[in-house]
């Protein structure tokens, strides 16, 4: 809703995000202690994540072990010719646990979910460090959920 507010009214600043999903910066600013928040949750599925690859729509959300990360403010290494613009809008897992950017790695939005059971200790210790990195950089949006009939 803040983002039409402000489309409306023309009361975006260049430091806020437009799309009003996060709140704050990485300061503390006295927003009933909801700083660094997302504003929104939800659940994804791997149809409606896959739309948020920055050319669908210009938000970049990525899936690691079953969380979604806003990685729009990271669009020069997740968006359209970037590094890992293949994980733009996917559940990234397997390929960042094997270092992968085979396209090969990931899962197309109509296949069955990613169990990464079958992950080496050093993949999924390689994974392990990359959700740190996720946390510690981008806000948490949601959690990929199996699309009933779809993923299972």
């Amino acid at each position: 809703m803040s983002f039409i507010k402000n489309f409306l009214t023309g009361g975006v600043k260049t430091s806020e995000d437009p799309t009003g999903l996060t709140q704050g910066s990485n300061g503390n600013n006295g927003d009933n202690n909801q700083d660094n928040k997302p504003i929104v949750e939800g659940k994804f599925y791997p149809r409606t994540l896959y739309k948020f690859n920055g050319h669908d729509d210009e938000k970049i959300f990525i899936a690691v072990k079953g969380k979604v990360y806003d990685c729009t403010q990271g669009r020069q290494f997740y968006g359209p010719s970037g590094p890992y613009s293949n994980f733009a809008g996917h559940d990234a897992s397997r390929g960042l646990a094997t270092n992968s950017f085979d396209l090969d790695t990931l899962k197309h939005w109509d296949e069955p979910m990613d169990t990464l059971q079958d992950l080496s200790e050093q993949e999924q210790a390689a994974l392990d460090g990359w959700v740190s990195h996720f946390e510690k950089k981008y806000p948490c949006i949601g959690t990929l959920v199996p699309e009933p009939g779809v993923n299972n």
